[in-house]
């Protein structure tokens, strides 16, 4: 019998006030890094203010400019204030509901497994599920192979949704008569050690599972993604019946009202509801009884495949986030332009104004190779560089952009510059290159 935690106290209580704890230095480059995510917003913002006052006047010009003003807004703009007020105002526990990179409250999580994760991946096969492939060169050439000979790819990776502070560790997913538009998927996560669910209930892993019905807008973003089925109780069920159905032997019990019922939209917009149960889907022995029925669980991509060994290999690393591809290609043309524009300024060095103007561009020379070797050590996820080249990044922003505030009719090319020193910001400031340096630590206190 289990004692009482709140015995009839012998004396009135007081109160014991702790001293509060000092911030780690975790905790400060948490907050530097969060300081980074405003200044993008403010700086996008502000971007968009600017395409949209100089868009409103009919001329070519103009409908180019609002279409940049649609594409900011939508891709940049929407989505890092999401991150900021949902990293202000939604608490990183457990609510039975996955994150978005952005922060945003995701799919549901609407079941629970026990087993090892061979037993997972055994069970999966056996009901002609197909494993997703990583995020990797192999399978970024294999959504471009499949694209240009508009064949199926079974495999191609799912985008990531985030539980206890992290990705999914794996995902499985089953296409619709090969309709790219319309698949069944689940991600799974491993819980944290000593995790348990409500009622004490010992589980080794949970999932979300929706159902593809169509590729749209989003209605939170105006994002082009796929639209869910609202009823996920029922990809939830297809899951449990279609494992269960080539595996009798796997038991299922319920964790009636594990959440309330509720209706409520996703990352993307798309409406969400539930019953509130949890079923919990033991799978221990999986493996085993899918060896002793002689069915291959195997799975390999075969989209893309070298001879070469090594460089085969190569394929399967991960690739560092697109974000800091597109840092890296802005850096690059940046310095390559100077260096043209460096070229074409010597051979007439005897002007005064040319001069000026070619000492200025040694300059800006010196940053843009400073940033290409803090770009390098970002890839080798050095967070201390990515921080100094934040600050640097930042601070040009702001000129460029308060500079062609006070101009009277900049061009397109100014406009382009402008909007490339602002990506550079919001691209290294983005939570998907903030976990590629360095894996916060979150206020769950899980990593």
């Amino acid at each position: 019998m289990k004692q009482n935690p709140y015995p009839v106290p012998k004396q009135y209580p007081t109160y014991h006030l702790q001293p509060p704890k000092k911030p780690s230095v975790g905790r400060i480059y948490a907050l530097l890094d969060s300081t980074f995510v405003a200044i993008g917003l403010l700086l996008v913002f502000w971007y968009v203010v600017l395409l949209l006052l100089s868009g409103l006047e009919f001329s070519w010009r103009s409908i180019v400019l609002l279409l940049g003003f649609w594409f900011t807004l939508t891709y940049l703009a929407l989505p890092r204030m999401h991150q900021l007020f949902t990293t202000v105002y939604i608490p990183d526990y457990f609510m039975a509901r996955t994150k978005t990179g952005d922060g945003v409250l995701g799919d549901p999580v609407n079941l629970a497994l026990r087993g090892k994760e061979a037993d997972i991946h055994a069970a999966m096969h056996r009901a002609n599920w197909v494993k997703a492939d990583p995020i990797t060169l192999r399978s970024s050439l294999g959504i471009i192979l499949s694209s240009l000979k508009r064949t199926s790819y079974p495999a191609a990776p799912v985008s990531n949704l985030y539980l206890f502070g992290r990705k999914h560790d794996f995902a499985y997913q089953q296409e619709v008569d090969g309709n790219a538009s319309q698949r069944h998927h689940i991600r799974f996560w491993r819980v944290p050690e000593g995790w348990e669910l409500p009622g004490e209930k010992k589980v080794q892993w949970l999932a979300a599972g929706t159902y593809d019905r169509a590729v749209g807008l989003s209605t939170l973003t105006w994002q082009i993604t796929h639209k869910i089925d609202a009823n996920t109780d029922a990809e939830r069920d297809y899951v449990i019946n279609s494992v269960r159905f080539e595996d009798p032997d796997t038991a299922v019990e319920v964790i009636e009202n594990f959440s309330t019922a509720y209706h409520d939209k996703n990352g993307g917009g798309d409406a969400v509801h539930t019953d509130g149960n949890l079923p919990i889907l033991d799978l221990s022995g999986a493996a085993q009884r899918a060896k002793d029925a002689g069915v291959d669980t195997g799975q390999s991509s075969t989209l893309v495949h070298l001879d070469n060994q090594k460089l085969d290999k190569k394929l399967d690393k991960e690739i560092p986030p697109l974000q800091l591809g597109f840092v890296g290609l802005a850096v690059a043309s940046k310095l390559a332009v100077l260096l043209l524009a460096v070229g074409l300024l010597v051979f007439v060095h005897d002007d005064p104004e040319v001069r000026s103007a070619l000492s200025g561009a040694l300059g800006a020379i010196g940053i843009t190779v400073l940033q290409v070797v803090l770009y390098v050590l970002t890839v080798r996820r050095k967070r201390w560089a990515r921080l100094i080249f934040l600050i640097i990044a930042s601070v040009g922003a702001i000129g460029e952009m308060w500079r062609i505030s006070l101009a009277d009719h900049p061009g397109i090319f100014a406009y382009l510059s402008v909007g490339f020193s602002v990506l550079v910001v919001l691209a290294l400031s983005a939570p998907a290159v903030r976990a590629w340096v360095f894996a916060l630590r979150r206020r769950s206190g899980v990593q």
